[in-house]
């Protein structure tokens, strides 16, 4: 199997000898596994990390790239139950930095796609900026004339230090809601759904229970005071 890089080559999937003749002498060969499966590989120049996905496996491995002998080194290998049909790879710029989040994959399953994330752990709240130097934006650096005429230029930067969001300690607040407060609308012509109508007419016969009870409770109160004062005058004439 072909690598799109000169210095990475896989040997078990395929001929070395066409490595060669494509991309020269390879530098560092890493043998991986018989699978017969496409390979999808995923690199990120900003911490120089390579992440390798098969069609139809159920594995990600990841080796990190450096300039020194033996070059490719491996880190390690994220496994699932289930087999990927395919692989996404979210651009840097739509990580979230607030959690140290190096790469998040999209791995297409027969009727969903999973979300999968992978962190570097810190403990500081503080912006990483050796986990986040500055990379490719979406402005692109040369329009479509000009690469076709043979021109070449870098990738135009930008800082994902305005994209950090700090963690913020929500105040827990417990509010208690008050049914007076859901009225119906004061305009006429405004116009309601069957949600908001339906909760209007149960605050309303809420209401009016509350007030049937209110009502019958101040009229046995009225009857014990009446039969109290009664009593209290017969006391008072007693004793006359």
């Amino acid at each position: 199997m072909p690598s799109p890089w000169g210095w990475f080559a896989v040997t078990a999937c395929g001929d070395p000898g066409d490595i060669c003749n494509n991309f020269e002498e390879p530098v560092a060969l890493q043998e991986m596994d018989t699978s017969n499966g496409v390979l999808l590989p995923f690199y990120d120049p900003d911490s120089s990390i390579v992440y390798l996905c098969g069609k139809g496996d159920s594995s990600i491995r990841y080796f990190e790239i450096t300039d020194e002998p033996p070059f490719v080194h491996y880190l390690n290998t994220f496994s699932s139950k289930e087999p990927q049909r395919g692989m996404g790879f979210m651009p840097k710029r739509g990580l979230d930095v607030s959690k140290c989040e190096i790469a998040r994959f999209y791995k297409l399953h027969e009727r969903k796609c999973e979300p999968i994330i992978m962190t570097v752990p810190r403990k500081s709240d503080l912006f990483q900026d050796d986990l986040y130097p500055d990379t490719p934006g979406p402005v692109p650096s040369l329009e479509a004339d000009e690469w076709i005429s043979g021109q070449d230029a870098e990738p135009v930067l930008i800082s994902l230090r305005d994209g950090y969001v700090p963690a913020k300690h929500r105040e827990l607040r417990v509010t208690k809601r008050n049914v007076l407060d859901v009225r119906p609308p004061s305009d006429p012509r405004r116009s309601q759904s069957a949600s908001d109508a339906q909760l209007s007419q149960h605050t309303l016969e809420t209401l009016l229970e509350q007030i049937k009870a209110l009502r019958e409770q101040v009229q046995a109160q009225e009857q014990r005071i009446t039969a109290l004062e009664n009593m209290l005058c017969e006391l008072v004439d007693g004793t006359d």
